[in-house]
């Protein structure tokens, strides 16, 4: 008597599937697997979920499914993209998170989250400058749905957003215009009192130098420099 188990997961290895000649259908979410004179066919039915945030710092996006985090992704703003309307802003981190995973989430559909809640109407908007037409086309190839979450619940988004990235282009550069060393007169006979004291043969027996101590000399100043 057939006893139904119920639904569980199973992660399979790469070097499994390659055994077993599996094959793996990306824009439909299936995998052949042959077995004997079968093919199992696994199905992925789960879609894949996009949460985005923008900043003036910069773009933050999650990839999740099944309520797992599968990457995360942040990006800083390039100085011309600051000046950038909040609605441009956002709708340039729903972009940037389907292009940088566009090899999971094409050809499957998606949900895109975000907090700014005028952006989940965009689809529908009929005045659009240059860029919104362009982004939208770019929309257009995915099958994805936009909707409104609460920032509160888009912390770890905003907070990839919020990231600062200091740019090496917009810090300036160190210069030490001019370096002064003193040498007070003491110094060459505190150096000699310390090599005296280091070259004793109880500390030189105690570090193990190895025989280092043979490549020294003994300069007029009585002090011990590396042989040239």
């Amino acid at each position: 008597m057939p006893i139904k188990l119920g639904s569980f997961d199973v992660v399979i290895g790469m070097d499994w599937l390659s055994k077993y000649h599996a094959k793996i259908i990306c824009d439909e979410k299936v995998v052949d697997i042959p077995i004997e004179d079968e093919t199992l066919i696994i199905r992925g039915n789960d879609d894949f979920v996009v949460y985005c945030d923008a900043s003036i710092q910069g773009l933050g996006a999650v990839l999740m499914q099944r309520e797992k985090v599968i990457a995360y992704a942040s990006r800083q703003l390039k100085p011309h993209k600051e000046n950038y309307t909040t609605h441009n802003l956002e709708l340039g981190a729903a972009v940037f998170g389907l292009k940088i995973w566009r090899h999971y989430i094409y050809g499957t559909k998606c949900i895109v989250f975000t907090d700014h809640k005028i952006l989940q109407h965009v689809l529908n908007q009929k005045e659009l400058n240059m860029r919104q037409r362009r982004w939208l086309e770019l929309l257009a190839d995915y099958d994805c749905e936009i909707r409104y979450h609460p920032r509160k619940a888009n912390v770890v988004v905003d907070a990839l957003s919020q990231k600062r990235i200091i740019k090496s282009r917009r810090v300036k550069p160190l210069r030490v215009r001019s370096l002064i060393m003193t040498i007070h007169l003491s110094l060459p006979s505190q150096i000699l009192e310390t090599q005296t004291e280091a070259l004793k043969e109880e500390n030189v027996q105690a570090k193990n130098l190895r025989g280092m101590e043979k490549a020294f000399e003994i300069r007029t100043t009585g002090t011990h420099c590396i042989k040239n």
